[in-house]
């Protein structure tokens, strides 16, 4: 395993430098770990209130720009929206890029295409610098229980140096190939969860309308082959109208439309993930975009 980053010596219980460049919903606790696990932490967001409020909670520092952040990191951390966010904060003159020493480590927790984290590996490595493609799941709760899962796409040399640096906020991290393979990982879990929801939503539409007491009903299912995670965390909260939590709609459609653009580059059929793609789309159109990705169930309410 390689022993430095940079001209900095490592080991996996060392205070390193880091710089985490975005504090949404998911940043933002991501980022508090780091700090409370003894790293010295720089922060950028682009909406500077929330960096102060970050820094009213956690200790670390504050930059203006994404370089400056990046200056002698050990580590540069990205969480930000989608591919024209992370290219802002990656590429150009104040771009994190632009200020990481050589042999610094870029992880990017961002859900984005796979075709971003190639060219931005390829960036990186004409820089001298290492790439890591790192979506994640397990949502809000997830990031500030610190348990999310990592789906990680990078040479297998980085990815030694970058797990125990993720394992900070991560219960599962997974090596599924070269630069790309996480983010063609996340579209996988996005699938699965897209067709998982709408079932569910079937399910207990069905069973209300039946005159079934769905709690009661959910209990059981759960207990057979029925289970699943979203059943079990978002069952409940989905008979009681609750959304008001968890990814929202409007994400989840940035998600999928990576899923259709990727499976129509690829050629694979994914017409339920279409269907409920459109499905998404009638809960935009009742102005619930900011809504829980449960909240498919409001299309079935009678």
């Amino acid at each position: 395993m390689p022993t430095s980053i940079g001209e900095r010596p490592y080991s996996n219980n060392q205070p390193l430098k880091v710089a985490f460049l975005g504090l949404g919903v998911m940043g933002y606790p991501m980022a508090g770990h780091l700090s409370k696990a003894g790293h010295t932490v720089t922060v950028y967001n682009r909406t500077v209130e929330k960096a102060e409020t970050w820094l009213a909670e956690f200790t670390g520092h504050h930059a203006s720009t994404p370089a400056q952040a990046a200056e002698d990191a050990d580590f540069v951390i990205a969480c930000v929206g989608n591919d024209n966010d992370l290219r802002s904060v990656v590429l150009g003159q104040d771009g994190a890029f632009s200020g990481m020493k050589k042999g610094a480590i870029f992880i990017d927790h961002t859900t984005a295409s796979a075709n971003v984290a190639r060219e931005l590996n390829t960036i990186a490595r004409n820089q001298e610098l290492d790439f890591v493609d790192a979506p994640v799941s397990g949502g809000q709760a997830g990031a500030v229980n610190g348990v999310l899962t990592v789906m990680c796409g990078a040479d297998p040399a980085t990815f030694a140096l970058a797990e125990p640096i993720i394992r900070n906020y991560a219960q599962a991290i997974t090596l599924m190939g070269e630069p790309g393979a996480g983010q063609l990982c996340k579209m996988v879990n996005q699938i699965c969860i897209a067709g998982l929801l709408q079932g569910l939503s079937e399910a207990i539409a069905f069973g209300t309308t039946a005159g079934l007491d769905m709690h009661k009903a959910l209990a059981v299912i759960g207990k057979g082959a029925a289970q699943s995670w979203q059943l079990d965390n978002r069952g409940a909260t989905m008979v009681d109208n609750k959304f008001d939590f968890g990814f929202a709609v409007d994400w989840m459609r940035k998600d999928l439309g990576l899923v259709l653009e990727e499976a129509k580059n690829n050629g694979s059929s994914v017409p339920v993930t279409a269907l409920v793609d459109q499905f998404y789309a009638d809960v935009q159109r009742m102005g619930a975009g900011r809504w829980d990705t449960s909240s498919l169930i409001t299309r079935l309410r009678k």
